[in-house]
């Protein structure tokens, strides 16, 4: 195969952030790094997209309650039911909240069209594993089972997230299947991290890739995890999970110069060997994160409607 070139839009990014001397991620504390993180928003992505309606809500959580946002799409009618995609943002379990994957939220709710309810579960290092993903299976059953009053069509619901919300989204298929629901009909897994342990080729391969280098990825695990001995567990390494049979369709996207290419891929192969249907599409020359880079990045809106299709057509066949 070809030599992959860096997509001059990526490379637009990454000249950014040499230019704007941002120190490696792993030389911050994680309050400083929340702070460069929400900083370039302004710089890479678009202007948030009107939509019909965002409302504030709180699931139960186990901790207490976590905090909701329901965006309701453009021309999404507001007096019948609606499918919904429950979103868990990236940030490495450590960085984002529900401002900094506003902007993705609300594309993804006007492109499909439906309703999109992200949420903001608690971040690590204050809360470590397995906080973030106790709370992406309690809110993902709180909003199930208030589906009705939330307006949503709990025969149509999917969950999906990019990095570390893709890793969260497939931890919750997972778990909904084994304890028998609640029912899940799509899976969205952008770039996802699937596997803890940091050993496939592409990790070595793009170890210096900006903006997620190896050192970044290995910051992040290192505050998420309480030791090595989770890396093992499948609700923070999905990959090594028991089995992958009957698990929700799945729509996977990974780009070409990512650490975490490679582990991504090997899910979709896992699934689709259980018998799940899969989709995969690997943008070629783009670098992790490109789906929140929309601003500079013209593959992030390819992608988001390439989600938004994938989102119609398991909402048709539920």
């Amino acid at each position: 195969m070809a030599q992959q070139k860096l997509h001059p839009d990526a490379q637009k990014v990454c000249d950014l952030i040499i230019a704007s001397g941002r120190p490696p991620i792993e030389t911050l504390s994680p309050p400083e790094a929340r702070k460069a993180y929400l900083a370039s928003r302004a710089i890479l992505q678009p202007d948030p997209e009107p939509v019909a309606e965002v409302v504030a809500l709180e699931a139960v959580g186990p901790a207490g309650p976590i905090p909701l946002r329901l965006y309701r799409g453009q021309g999404v009618p507001n007096d019948k039911l609606q499918p919904a995609l429950i979103y868990f943002h990236g940030g490495g379990w450590v960085i984002g909240d529900l401002e900094s994957h506003d902007q993705v939220c609300r594309a993804l709710a006007n492109a499909t069209p439906c309703l999109v309810v992200a949420v903001d579960y608690r971040l690590a290092p204050e809360h470590k594993f397995p906080a973030a993903a106790e709370d992406a299976i309690a809110a993902t059953r709180w909003i199930a089972t208030n589906a009705t009053r939330l307006g949503i069509d709990a025969r149509r619901l999917a969950v999906g997230g990019d990095s570390a919300g893709g890793n969260l989204a497939a931890v919750v298929s997972l778990e909904a299947r084994d304890r028998s629901g609640p029912r899940l009909v799509h899976q969205l897994l952008v770039y996802p991290g699937t596997d803890m342990r940091m050993g496939w080729p592409s990790a070595e391969r793009h170890a210096e890739q900006l903006p997620l280098t190896r050192a970044g990825m290995r910051w992040f695990i290192a505050h998420y995890l309480r030791s090595a001995a989770d890396e093992a567990d499948w609700r923070a390494s999905p990959l090594r999970a028991a089995s992958f049979g009957e698990l929700p369709p799945a729509l996977v996207i990974t780009a070409g110069f990512d650490p975490l290419c490679d582990e991504g891929e090997a899910y979709a192969k896992a699934l689709r060997s259980a018998g799940v249907p899969v989709l995969h599409e690997r943008f070629e020359g783009q670098i992790h994160g490109f789906l929140s880079m929309g601003r500079i990045v013209a593959d992030s809106g390819r992608a988001i409607a390439l989600a938004a299709s994938a989102l119609r057509q398991s909402f048709a066949r539920a």
